[in-house]
């Protein structure tokens, strides 16, 4: 059999004044694990290129820039000429003009399509509405991060539950999941700049209003008058950096609080801290969670959905109630005080991150995109929804069922 091509579609590669986009970094992680064997798998950006450094081709991905406007009409023809160079088999679409053009593509050609929805958001544009309930039609499958994800495929995409699946994501256990010596972790003290003797709480974290920073600044008068030699890391950038500053200037700890800024390599920063807090308001599943699991790091977080999803309160973290910084200020100060309870949720938090390895995940894509190239054109696209996909369930490993081969249905 010759090798399938698979085209991932996406609307951008980053986020103004971020080098820590998450989709972006999904790329990094997933592409170059796909079998070379087996699948041809690029990449085409309806923008132009990013402004990072951090770009995907030094990870050897084929990307391909169209470098059009959101509403752009000539993405359309752009798309298909790029589509037809690449032979796409298949496309697996990410973001709201990426699955829009890249429906309208897959209907001319043809092409079985899945819709990758990361948001959980509680509505999207009324245009958008009616371009996914026209485009319907022309959808093989809908995947979601989450179940908060899937809710809003279903309700706010339009896309029926029957066509719609939750598959996790993960982190490269070959990075992430090893286990630092003592020496390491001086040294990723050392690198972030956290003093001898200091209690190190931190973020891996986008600066933008869903992350819930605000709650986390709010929280370190209340930490630091009972554990003055609590230090705070915010390791990331974005959007309201500047605001979050100021607030700390203002609350009186800019001094104990460090904005770390981008890092290439965050499993310094995760090595270095003794509590990773995520205060999330809401989420689809962020991927430094799956970071800080598999690093084996205890976690405080907040009961927003996507990390409920897959986090277990007192097993593998420490769960309080969004947008209450006395709470999470109180979880902080708990764990400071009880090394044995962040031990036994690291090491707890270690063993969930290894379930969840990137590498299961594109496994399960793989799998997925050879039903789809069996099924989809000779059932007029309804055969991948009717097949056997519990393959992709959570505790599902690829092997676990038979092949695509004999699982779909012919009906």
């Amino acid at each position: 059999m010759r090798k399938l091509n698979v085209v991932q579609i996406c609307d951008h590669l980053g986020w103004t004044g971020s080098r820590m986009h998450g989709v972006k970094r999904l790329f990094a992680w997933m592409i170059p694990r796909f079998d070379p064997e087996r699948f041809n798998v690029s990449l085409i950006s309806l923008r132009r290129q990013d402004e990072s450094e951090d770009n995907l081709e030094r990870f050897g991905i084929d990307v391909t820039y169209l470098g059009r406007g959101k509403f752009d009409p000539r993405t359309l023809p752009a798309l298909l000429r790029v589509l037809e160079q690449k032979q796409a088999d298949i496309l697996h679409m990410h973001g709201y003009g990426a699955t829009t053009f890249g429906r309208i593509a897959a209907a001319w050609r043809r092409t079985p399509t899945v819709l990758h929805e990361h948001a959980n958001l509680t509505s999207t544009p009324w245009f958008q509405q009616v371009a996914d309930e026209l485009l319907l039609p022309f959808t093989d499958l809908a995947i979601a991060v989450s179940r908060s994800t899937a809710d809003f495929v279903t309700t706010a995409r339009c896309i029926p539950p029957d066509l719609t699946r939750v598959v996790y994501l993960g982190a490269p256990a070959s990075e992430f999941g090893r286990v630092r010596s003592a020496d390491e972790i001086r040294e990723a003290r050392v690198a972030l700049g956290v003093p001898d003797g200091v209690f190190a709480v931190g973020t891996v974290t986008r600066l933008m209003p869903s992350k819930g920073n605000q709650y986390l600044l709010d929280a370190v008068p209340r930490v630091l008058a009972a554990e003055p030699t609590a230090r705070f890391y915010i390791v990331g950038e974005g959007e309201l950096q500047g605001a979050l500053e100021a607030q700390a200037r203002a609350l009186g700890v800019a001094d104990k609080v460090r904005f770390v800024g981008f890092m290439r390599d965050v499993s310094l920063a995760y090595a270095a801290l003794d509590l990773v807090v995520f205060p999330s308001l809401w989420e689809g599943t962020p991927l430094t969670a799956f970071e800080a699991l598999a690093m084996g790091r205890p976690v405080v977080a907040t009961d927003c959905d996507g990390l409920l999803d897959i986090l277990t309160p007192d097993v593998d973290a420490r769960i309080v109630p969004r947008r209450d910084a006395p709470a999470l200020a109180e979880a902080i100060l708990t764990l400071r005080h009880d090394a044995s309870a962040r031990d036994r949720l690291g090491r707890a938090a270690r063993v969930t991150g290894a379930s969840y390895d990137i590498d299961r995940f594109v496994r399960k894509m793989e799998r997925l995109y050879e039903l789809m190239h069996d099924v989809s054109r000779r059932t007029h696209r309804e055969g991948v929804a009717k097949a056997d996909l519990s393959f992709l369930a959570r505790d599902a490993h690829p092997g676990d069922v038979g092949s695509a081969r004999t699982t779909a249905h012919d009906d």
